[in-house]
């Protein structure tokens, strides 16, 4: 059953690959056309970028935020390049991307952060600090949001079988035995939650994190 409000369009950012391709993915099956934007349309480090792509999408039923993460590195060794770089890409880009884009009445927006905002990791620091600074202003927009029925999703994923975890893992199979579930989470997990979510049109859920980490988490809240 979809949405009284007949959700018919979605953007996915970064939804080439990964988690966003699989999200995209999900959400075709359900009727839902779908821009799965690659790196070629936006790059959310690039703020001109981000300005030609709202041109041609500035409205829409559901949006995915979503872009891939900085290469680890140790606190001592981050260059003032790195912070500019993924201020813009992290957390000015998506903050641009939603002054200037309408949700229409009813939609969705799910953000795509990572388990790191809870547990921050010394070799993701860049990461840690700006997925969670962009968590607090997603927090607060989403009470406005609320006003026209519009559900914020904020989708903290750990370790998923994508490229990046692969080029973060050493040794992906010992890693795995650290992990509860003893195997990584899979894309395709994340894209049937975020099409269950739409398809039985799930409004109240709003201003929440989910986290997608197979039991490896030690916080409760």
């Amino acid at each position: 059953m979809l949405s009284e409000y007949d959700m018919t369009r979605a953007i996915v950012l970064g939804g080439s690959r990964g988690i966003g391709r699989a999200i995209a993915d999900a959400l075709k099956t359900i009727g839902i056309d779908v821009f799965a934007a690659s790196s070629g349309d936006i790059d959310t480090s690039d703020l001109d970028s981000v300005r030609d792509f709202l041109k041609n999408h500035d409205q829409t039923d559901i949006l995915v935020l979503n872009t891939g993460g900085p290469a680890p590195k140790q606190f001592s060794d981050i260059t003032q390049d790195d912070w500019n770089l993924y201020h813009n890409q992290l957390f000015v880009g998506f903050c641009t991307i939603l002054q200037n884009i309408k949700i229409n009445d009813g939609g969705y927006i799910f953000l795509i952060s990572s388990a790191v905002i809870k547990e921050p990791n010394a070799k993701l620091i860049i990461s840690s600090a700006y997925r969670a600074a962009f968590s607090e202003v997603f927090k607060v927009l989403s009470k406005e949001y609320a006003r026209n029925n519009i559900s914020c999703i904020n989708i903290a994923p750990g370790f998923i079988n994508t490229d990046r975890t692969l080029e973060l893992l050493k040794d992906m199979r010992e890693f795995e035995e650290t992990i509860p579930m003893k195997r990584l989470g899979e894309p395709e997990e994340i894209g049937n939650f975020v099409k269950a979510i739409v398809e039985n049109d799930i409004k109240y859920m709003t201003g929440v994190t989910i986290n997608f980490d197979g039991a490896s988490s030690s916080y409760v809240f």
